[in-house]
């Protein structure tokens, strides 16, 4: 860890009372920055900032369903009328209603669902927030995909499809909010010991190689915070368009 090298910054980061979301909080929050963070219910909410408060991270927990768009903006006006702006913003947000051979189980609902949490929320809470970050010194977002954006799983067909739109869409916000000084970047992590991929690695915590995972073991919530750390800092200044892998060796190429 180096240091405070988010002092002072305000951190927005949405999906963050538990699993990757949560440890990027606690990551951006112990190296200095004043963190939002959201979820859907109130009760997750109050307890993750309590538990970051403890740590004595400076912490806004605010209730958010990114598929709403009035709870976005809610998300947007109430955390620029606390702090006054927004440093780094991070869209972990994301569902996967089925699970099986896409052809089999996806239902059209499930997939409008998937790429509206996925994927359009997504853009809409950067195109929100892009006023309140535009010129304001090493400005961030990162968007948090999946490694299985680029190798997909045949149980995970819809979700996989959009997490590769995940990707386009970090090419592309990339270059626009270049023009502002902000730089946009994603994360892909690999298999993670969360609640979220609990179905897929609950029982099998050992079998790291099952998983063609070189370096012999899943990953960790704050593995991914360390990822994000690295993006909203001064020392990617020069990163932009990127969605970095973390996932312990596994392939990933599309």
């Amino acid at each position: 860890m180096s240091g405070l090298r988010h002092q002072d910054k305000v951190a927005l980061i949405t999906a963050a009372t538990d699993g990757i979301g949560y440890a990027i909080a606690e990551r951006l929050g112990k190296e200095g920055a004043k963190v939002v963070i959201s979820s859907r219910k109130q009760k997750n909410v109050d307890a993750a900032v309590n538990n970051l408060r403890q740590q004595g991270i400076e912490v806004m927990g605010l209730v958010c369903h990114v598929g709403k768009k009035e709870h976005r903006e809610a998300l947007i006006q109430e955390t620029v009328a606390k702090y006054g702006g927004i440093d780094i913003l991070v869209s972990n947000a994301a569902v996967n209603p089925v699970y099986g051979p896409m052809l089999k189980v996806t239902t059209e609902e499930a997939w409008d669902k998937i790429f509206d949490i996925n994927v359009k929320a997504s853009f809409f809470l950067v195109k929100s927030a892009m006023p309140y970050m535009k010129n304001r010194k090493g400005a961030s977002v990162i968007l948090v995909s999946s490694i299985g954006g680029f190798t997909p799983d045949k149980s995970l067909g819809a979700y996989s499809t959009s997490k590769t739109a995940m990707f386009g869409l970090v090419k592309n916000l990339a270059v626009e909010c270049a023009e502002f000084g902000v730089r946009v970047n994603g994360l892909a992590p690999g298999l993670i010991k969360t609640r979220f991929s609990k179905q897929l690695w609950d029982g099998r915590e050992s079998e790291a190689v099952g998983f063609s995972i070189p370096l012999g073991r899943i990953g960790l919530p704050e593995d991914c915070g360390a990822v994000v750390s690295f993006l909203a800092s001064d020392d990617a200044a020069f990163v932009v368009g990127e969605n970095i892998v973390a996932a312990g060796g596994q392939l990933s190429r599309l």
